[in-house]
């Protein structure tokens, strides 16, 4: 990417300045050698992985210097053009080289911690250049272990109606979101819910009894590690059976929302263009069962 930067500029001053020297075959060979070594096992080829991953961090560290070196022939004005528009868009490609050098810079460090000291949790870990703010999500699911992206919460009330949605700068706890969502519910619904369902990951007996606290009659929230024979008793009940299965049903739109309002990847970029995003498909979904509802009870009146 910096380099086709670097390219973008070049085309634009032609040779004013440091000359851009292209180092993409370079380095692409450095990755077909990691390739072809990182299939083999045993203490040699380790080795020759880190003799190859020395190779392609040389070859980095070039190119970002360079790169740098580009962007500061910039801001000197050693590098310049006539005209409003070039001048623009000079600026613009010097911003994107800024932008970026301290990200490969930040890849570098996370490779040299990974490959030559065995640490494999860096700290502030980056797992993409174009989407800093990118995480890692472990769900322990067989087919999908690690997911990347944000998390993102979706509240939902009577006939399929989202009231409330947020993407989240960092992943919390589940257990830490329930009594908020209850006053989101109060907040914007002028009332407390009569019930709350939610999955074993919001259980803790303080989250239960807050609920209770604010007016909510029945908790429907699984705890799965119970030894208490009441407990158990109580969780098999038809109203905490059929609580259980409407929160199945969230399940399942969300999972339609994702398919039909693209909720499963976000187009656009940064975190504001993901809750953008992520509003929009909400708006969306909200239209949907909103005129479904009310073509239901037209048709009852």
């Amino acid at each position: 990417m910096l380099i086709r930067t670097m390219k973008k500029v070049t085309k634009i001053l032609g040779t004013a300045g440091i000359k851009l020297r292209d180092r993409t075959r370079s380095v692409k060979l450095r990755l077909l050698e990691i390739s072809r070594t990182a299939r083999a096992k045993g203490p040699l080829n380790h080795e020759k992985l880190k003799q190859g991953y020395r190779r392609l961090l040389n070859s980095t560290s070039r190119v970002v210097g360079q790169a740098k070196r580009f962007s500061q022939e910039i801001a000197a004005g050693v590098k310049r053009v006539r005209g409003i528009l070039k001048r623009q868009a000079l600026q613009g490609l010097r911003q994107e080289l800024e932008t970026m050098i301290p990200l490969v810079r930040q890849v570098m460090r996370q490779t040299r911690e990974r490959i030559f000291r065995g640490n494999t949790r860096a700290e502030d870990k980056l797992f993409s250049v174009l989407e800093p703010s990118t995480e890692i999500i472990r769900k322990g699911k067989a087919g999908k272990p690690n997911e990347f992206g944000k998390m993102v919460k979706l509240q939902e009330a009577e006939n399929q109606i989202m009231i409330d949605y947020e993407v989240y700068d960092r992943r919390p706890s589940d257990s830490d979101l329930l009594v908020p969502a209850i006053e989101i519910h109060r907040a914007k619904l002028g009332r407390t819910p009569h019930l709350v369902a939610a999955d074993a990951g919001f259980y803790s007996a303080r989250n239960e009894a807050a609920a209770k606290a604010s007016g909510v009659k029945r908790v429907c929230i699984p705890n799965r590690s119970t030894k208490s024979v009441a407990r158990k008793r109580e969780q098999k009940k038809r109203w905490f059976r059929n609580g259980q299965k409407w929160r199945t049903g969230c399940e399942g739109r969300i999972s339609v929302a994702k398919r039909r309002h693209g909720l499963d990847r976000c187009r656009y970029k940064g975190c504001t263009g993901m809750k953008r995003w992520v509003g929009l498909g909400v708006v969306a979904d909200n239209l949907i069962s909103i005129g479904r509802v009310l073509e239901e009870r037209s048709l009852k009146t």
